[in-house]
């Protein structure tokens, strides 16, 4: 039997928004061990640089990024020439979410979520994609949920900044797959990770142990990644066995 061949990300430069935790950090850590390279960006510069001693100072190199502002989105493509020579592909990780009814949340913590989940992954985006189109092809991974594919209750405008995500992906995918540019959106459950910690999740609590792990959600990233470029994933949804979908 042939079994599809992996590309080989060996040499291939990838950034990363929201790697200073959870799912970013974990899918930096999971394409430096396949060879590739990466910008790691977020806003906490102190975690970036022991992310970076960690993995290797010709593996990685950091830069200092707020997602929501447009003139540093640039940058990081520039980042990624100027340190590796190229950029192949755009994981755009970087989120935040609070549990809690429509009403609960002050405006300005709903505001920054707002433009966190999406204009900061719209601006990145674009960035990567004006880059992509000049150099006949790359990769671009949104970190969404499935709140984006259904809603849920006490998320609401969490679950509206992944429908949006899922959206800017799936229309992505219709415009520029003849570009040779590959859209993912990445669906996942809850995840362990500092998500909404003090928003309505609290440290500690054990039913935190049977979600999704990071490094679950970084493997279908690689994933992605890894298949031919014949072949493009547009949608993958995941679940951990205790959550009711």
């Amino acid at each position: 039997m042939n079994l599809p061949e992996k590309r080989d990300l060996h040499g291939t430069v990838v950034a990363v928004t929201g790697a200073s935790s959870g799912i970013g950090l974990a899918a930096s850590r999971l394409l430096v061990s396949r060879g590739a390279k990466v910008v790691v960006s977020a806003r906490r510069l102190e975690r970036l640089n022991a992310l970076v001693s960690e993995l290797g100072a010709g593996n990685a190199i950091a830069y200092q990024y707020d997602v929501k502002d447009r003139e540093q989105a640039q940058g990081l493509v520039d980042k990624a020439l100027d340190a590796f020579g190229r950029m192949d592909s755009l994981v755009a990780a970087a989120g935040f979410g609070a549990y809690g009814s429509i009403m609960d949340h002050p405006d300005d913590l709903l505001e920054d979520m707002i433009m966190t989940n999406v204009a900061g992954t719209v601006w990145p985006v674009r960035a990567s994609v004006r880059h992509f189109i000049d150099n006949g092809g790359g990769d671009l991974v949104i970190v969404a949920s499935v709140a984006g594919l259904r809603g849920g209750a006490n998320e609401a405008v969490y679950a509206s900044t992944k429908f949006a995500q899922v959206g800017l992906a799936g229309s992505m995918d219709r415009e520029l797959r003849e570009n040779g540019i590959r859209v993912s959106a990445i669906c996942p459950a809850g995840v362990r990770t500092e998500f909404a910690l003090g928003l309505g999740r609290v440290e500690g609590d054990p039913s935190l142990d049977a979600l999704l792990q990071p490094e679950d959600v970084a493997d279908a990233i690689v994933a992605v990644l890894e298949q031919p470029r014949r072949m493009r994933t547009t949608l993958w949804s995941m679940w951990s066995m205790v959550e009711q979908s």
